[in-house]
């Protein structure tokens, strides 16, 4: 089936028609009104999915083939949105507002799953966004150090020092990040004193990434060592490498195209040295995440107070709008052109056999 590209599709229309629940819901986005929007429109809802008590899924169609928008919507302590994820949620459930009004067949099996995340415009200079921008493997965790009539605190500032140390060792692409979580409360007091550190640890693949967290461990347990405390690691969850699916990335960057934008589309993009769990999505089905640029003014960074500001305006939720169509349209060739749809299963597929082989080790 040929499939045009047109800028006055009906999903758009539709989009348009639900614009000031969108903007709601950007504003006030929560786990019960987004629930109790989709559940007005009328879809089938199921609040505190798959054990979460913050996960919802939505739910339209039956049987074919399935395309599935991730709503991230998680925020930071203390400084809220400042990584944009309000407007995460609200392009992920224009786009599904969108694709409903597609009838292409159903839903049965997760075929291709879309995200694309907010950011100033440093990150892809002269574009509105990036269609293709891989990601960093995360692992996330916290190290304890326990002590009885020692100082636990001095253990984890060798620790810490030793990542210091570690980084020069390295690869470029590699990243390492501690924060200090619990420290001792009273400068007069040791005994059964304990201090732990969170720690981040990327590479550009899942395998490197193993490989550094090794590395990471020694550098605990050293500390541990030298000072006769004991040194509780713990796992708290773990990203893999975004692997973007270059059929659809290509299709949504045209589809950007056709509403008069610039949108970049390098299939052999090095990417960025954050991380995100759209990144385990990928390993399971093929999936993007794309990113736009919103109008941040300099130092108004992701994570910090100023880019709070920024994603909370109408310049910012408007021009993701435009991503919505975008995304939608993207999740309509994947249901209804069987060409698009077996080119998107081929680069999966493939894909599957570079990662499993290890030849683009340390790609970036």
């Amino acid at each position: 089936m040929a499939i045009q590209i047109s800028a006055s599709s009906s999903h758009q229309q539709t989009i348009d028609a639900r614009h000031q629940e969108l903007w709601d819901i950007n504003q006030k986005v929560a786990h019960d009104n987004i629930t109790s929007l989709l559940r007005d429109l009328g879809f089938s809802v199921t609040p505190h999915a798959h054990g979460l008590e913050t996960s919802f899924t939505a739910e339209y169609g039956s049987g074919g083939r399935l395309v599935a928008f991730n709503a991230e919507y998680d925020a930071l302590p203390r400084i809220g949105h400042a990584c944009g994820h309000n407007l995460i949620t609200m392009m992920s459930i224009a786009a599904f507002l969108g694709l409903k009004i597609i009838n292409a067949g159903g839903f049965d099996g997760v075929d291709a799953c879309l995200m694309t995340h907010p950011g100033p415009p440093d990150e892809c200079a002269g574009f509105t966004g990036d269609a293709c921008m891989p990601t960093l493997a995360n692992h996330k965790s916290t190290v304890r150090f326990n002590g009885m009539a020692v100082n636990a605190l001095d253990a984890m500032v060798l620790g810490y020092n030793g990542i210091s140390v570690l980084r020069q060792q390295i690869h470029p692409s590699d990243r390492v990040h501690c924060v200090v979580s619990d420290g001792e409360t009273r400068p007069n007091v040791i005994t059964g004193a304990a201090a732990s550190l969170d720690c981040y640890v990327r590479s550009p693949t899942l395998d490197s990434a193993n490989e550094l967290l090794t590395r990471v461990r020694r550098c605990f347990d050293g500390a541990a060592i030298q000072t006769g405390c004991k040194a509780d690691f713990t796992m708290v969850n773990k990203y893999v490498d975004l692997r973007p699916n270059p059929t659809m990335c290509t299709a949504y960057a045209d589809a950007m195209q056709s509403l008069g934008f610039k949108v970049k589309c390098d299939l052999d993009s090095k990417g960025v040295p954050g991380s995100t769990d759209q990144g385990n999505v990928s390993y399971e089905c093929p999936a993007f995440q794309a990113y736009v640029v919103i109008p941040a003014e300099p130092g108004r960074k992701n994570h910090t107070p100023g880019f709070t500001a920024t994603v909370a305006t109408r310049e910012a939720h408007d021009l993701c709008i435009a991503v919505a169509k975008s995304m939608a349209l993207v999740g309509w060739r994947v249901l209804a052109d069987e060409d698009m749809a077996a080119k998107v299963k081929h680069d999966f597929e493939q894909d599957k056999k570079r990662r499993g082989s290890g030849i683009d080790h340390h790609r970036c």
